[in-house]
């Protein structure tokens, strides 16, 4: 009588030991070359180790002085903040419609998913970049930018929604001669708003991260602040702009959770 193992082991994804193996050296040489042909400067990098210590020490302890700049540049990104979460919301609904293999045909459905592929090929900043250059520096870069980002992000997650729903509600309206409309809005949006409402608080924290990082290259808000603030050396006064950065968002992922819990 065969001997029963005296415990339970999850099952290796790749069951032959010599391919298995074969993977992680070929990884392992792949992460060797790679390290070994980029073309890092190991000394400058040293050098950097004290450079950094020279923008800790002139961030410590951080300058509030200028608060009305400050509070300027943050409501500045809180405003492209809200504007692009609002427009990316409403525009991404009727792209994840479109996007659902389960509600769509086929090129409509293509024509969706392409859409979602093409606002999440690029990074914000080039996008941010492409804005600045075709209408001028400023928030309006940066609201449209971010209205991209979060078409990208939004409508896949949101359509993958789509198509988990019970399908037995919408076929049931169906069978009852509603029309699409009646079906979307009593049979499909019943089932996803709590993951829109999610994806919408989650969408608003994002972009104000993100309206940091755009407003780098010139798409306005509190990033400008705090790219100026690096140019003049005045790293205390950035130390301060990234502190208001982190409690902003900490203050909107308490918020959203409080929310979230009374609408869903």
């Amino acid at each position: 009588m065969t001997a029963q193992p005296d415990h339970w082991r999850k099952p290796h994804m790749i069951k032959t030991p010599l391919l298995r193996y074969g993977i992680y050296i070929a990884a392992l040489v792949y992460f060797v070359l790679t390290i070994a042909t980029l073309p890092i400067d190991w000394q400058r990098a040293a050098e950097g180790l004290e450079r950094a210590g020279r923008i800790f020490n002139g961030a410590f302890p951080p300058n509030f002085e200028r608060s009305g700049l400050l509070i300027s540049g943050f409501l500045e990104s809180l405003k492209i903040a809200i504007l692009a979460s609002t427009g990316g919301m409403l525009l991404s609904v009727p792209l994840a419609f479109m996007a659902a293999s389960n509600i769509s045909p086929k090129p409509i459905y293509y024509l969706g998913r392409g859409t979602i592929i093409i606002a999440r090929s690029f990074h914000p900043v080039i996008v941010a970049i492409i804005f600045v250059k075709a209408v001028g520096f400023g928030p309006l870069a940066g609201a449209l930018t971010l209205i991209i980002y979060s078409i990208g992000f939004v409508a896949k997650l949101l359509a993958e929604r789509i198509e988990e729903i019970d399908f037995g509600q919408v076929e049931a309206l169906r069978a009852s001669g509603a029309p699409f409309l009646s079906t979307m809005f009593y049979a499909i949006f019943p089932q996803i708003m709590p993951r829109m409402i999610g994806l919408g608080m989650y969408q608003l924290d994002s972009n104000l991260r993100a309206s940091a990082v755009v407003g780098i290259v010139g798409a306005g808000g509190i990033g400008s602040t705090l790219a100026n603030a690096f140019g003049r050396y005045d790293y205390d006064f950035a130390l301060a702009i990234t502190m208001v950065i982190v409690g902003a968002i900490l203050i909107l992922e308490a918020a959203s959770g409080v929310i979230r819990k009374q609408l869903i």
